[in-house]
């Protein structure tokens, strides 16, 4: 994941509950990743597994990952592109969080956010909790008190939030190459 509920709660303020946090993140994790077309792989940690029911990946040897990791899973027949994240690690096996299906010769890679990343999702978490209620509404009058709100149209947004909250991740997006037309 992104960032902890524990990590959010610390620059956000919020009587949302930690389950509807996580889900945010997850959705807002996802949107970094499509947005900038990067997967924030740690390359240096990668290895192969074989992917238990359940929850369990094995490895053979020394495993490279801690708990909290998020890990991306790649080369799978089931889980294209999987994110998960690690809930414990003991003798050759981790233990995730997210459901898995039994197949070998998965490829699993650990994924890591530069701390500007997560601030950045930390704004727009905020912005969402504070501000998506009022999307749509551009000015509203009460007696002698007026307030106007951002305008949300189609030049000044940018999947849902304002273009100005996302431009932390500039310097993080990748060009896309070949997902054009295939034989």
């Amino acid at each position: 994941m992104i960032m902890t509920v524990a990590e959010v709660r610390q620059f956000v303020e919020t009587e949302e509950s930690d389950q509807v946090l996580e889900a945010k993140l997850q959705a807002l994790e996802l949107l970094v990743r499509a947005y900038t077309n990067n997967n924030f792989q740690v390359r240096a940690f990668r290895a192969v597994a074989v992917a238990e029911p359940k929850h369990d990946l094995l490895f053979n040897g020394k495993v490279p990952f801690v708990v909290g990791d998020t890990l991306l899973i790649t080369e799978s027949d089931f889980m294209p592109d999987a994110l998960v994240t690690v809930n414990d690690v003991s003798d050759g096996t981790v233990t995730v969080n997210e459901d898995l299906y039994e197949e070998s010769g998965v490829v699993i890679t650990k994924v890591k956010y530069p701390q500007d990343v997560k601030m950045g999702v930390a704004n727009l978490l905020k912005w969402e909790l504070d501000n998506r209620d009022k999307v749509g509404v551009a000015s509203e009058t009460i007696s002698r008190h007026s307030v106007t709100y951002f305008n949300m149209d189609a030049g000044n947004t940018v999947m849902g939030y304002p273009a100005s909250l996302l431009g932390f991740l500039k310097p993080y997006k990748k060009a896309r190459f070949g997902r054009g037309i295939r034989a």
